[in-house]
């Protein structure tokens, strides 16, 4: 014998739809921004911002792709792209060469600090400004419940076990990071 489903209720139905219009639209409408004012996307200036307040404005790719919830061959076309622009620089990390670091140069820096006041003018219009204090107070209460156990589902899924007989070809030097995908943490 199955349970029936616990459906929505008229409350949290309206409360769901008004989420996904958020989810979907606001992405498109911060992407419609930063093409117009600063040829890029919201998810490339999602990427250099994270390099950007990285120490040393570096990070491991595996790093930045879970930090911006992407998969490792987005991120690396996108960090081809960066570099033919001269704002990325990818090496070896120091610490552990099967790993690939993305750096921020000082042209990239330049392009974030270039693009984030329209950026942040358009989140204040569309995020905080229809909200009193007390209700951005009340959505962040919210959200940081709602993005808790999301992100620990995200990290979950991001540290799969390692499938048999994958990890040596993936940690080799010419494996796949030699053709300019990112390597993964193991």
């Amino acid at each position: 014998m199955t349970d029936s489903p616990r459906w929505l209720d008229e409350q949290q139905q309206a409360v769901w739809q008004d989420l996904l219009t958020i989810v979907i639209a606001l992405p498109t409408l911060l992407d419609r921004q930063l093409e117009r004012d600063a040829d890029t996307t919201n998810y490339e200036y999602s990427v250099l911002a994270r390099l950007s307040s990285a120490p040393d404005r570096s990070l491991r790719l595996s790093t930045l792709a879970a930090q911006c919830n992407s998969t490792q061959p987005r991120l690396s076309k996108v960090m081809v792209r960066f570099e033919q622009r001269g704002w990325v620089t990818r090496s070896p990390d120091p610490d552990n060469g099967r790993y690939t670091l993305a750096t921020l140069t000082d042209a990239g820096l330049q392009k974030v600090v270039a693009s984030a006041p329209g950026h942040v003018d358009r989140v204040r219009e569309l995020v905080f400004d229809p909200l009193s204090a007390a209700q951005q107070r009340t959505l962040g209460a919210a959200l940081a419940r709602i993005a808790g156990p999301v992100r620990e589902q995200l990290d979950a899924r991001a540290s799969p076990p390692p499938k048999p007989g994958l990890s040596a070809v993936r940690d080799r030097p010419g494996g796949p990071s030699a053709e300019g995908s990112c390597t993964e943490d193991s």
